[in-house]
């Protein structure tokens, strides 16, 4: 399984973050933000370091998420990973061999229903389920869908990752880097 015994998956929302965790011990990292004109030198960098990674398709500047931007991702770009809340980016990145990580914000109690709906189509190999602070319902996803879980959103504190892994989460995502910095000295990630 993919993450193995990477609990946090540190997400980076800019240029300058990535570059800091290119030198990090974790193996798969998550790009929030980035233009497109900058995607395949950073997937260029993280080959060559030896990161895998993870795309989220819906925060790339420039890039619309339809079908073209799909095959785009997949084809030329080919990350480890990629998140979104777009059923057509997620049924692609399965049909290409990709970890599908399909994003799931807990609003209120129609928006789960519907995102169980998605779920159900779209068959994700994640769920990244945000915020990050509920969870209590880790467990409920988990048990509806068995598609294992990643928490994200919110998430700024120890306390609240160790909750979240407590709760049955594979990993959490954060782009706080003094989380990073904290599982990089325990070694824990």
């Amino acid at each position: 399984m993919p993450f193995h015994n990477q609990k946090i998956l540190p997400a980076a929302r800019t240029l300058k973050q990535f570059e800091r965790l290119l030198d990090s011990p974790f193996e798969y990292v998550v790009l929030l933000e980035v233009h497109i004109s900058n995607l395949k030198t950073v997937k260029l960098e993280a080959d060559k370091r030896g990161k895998k990674l993870i795309i989220h398709a819906d925060l790339i500047q420039g890039l619309k998420t339809d079908n073209f931007a799909a095959d785009f991702l997949c084809n030329d770009i080919r990350p480890a990973g990629i998140i979104s809340t777009r059923s057509n980016m997620i049924m692609k990145a399965k049909a290409k061999h990709i970890l599908a990580i399909q994003r799931m914000f807990l609003l209120d109690t129609i928006a789960l229903e519907k995102s169980y709906s998605l779920i159900e189509q779209t068959a994700p190999d994640f769920i990244e389920m945000l915020p990050g602070v509920i969870p209590e319902l880790i467990e409920e996803v988990y048990e509806r869908t068995g598609i294992p879980i990643i928490n994200g959103g919110l998430i700024r504190t120890e306390k609240h990752i160790e909750d979240a892994l407590a709760a049955g989460a594979v990993a959490v995502t954060t782009s706080d880097r003094e989380l990073w910095k904290s599982f990089e000295k325990k070694r824990t990630f």
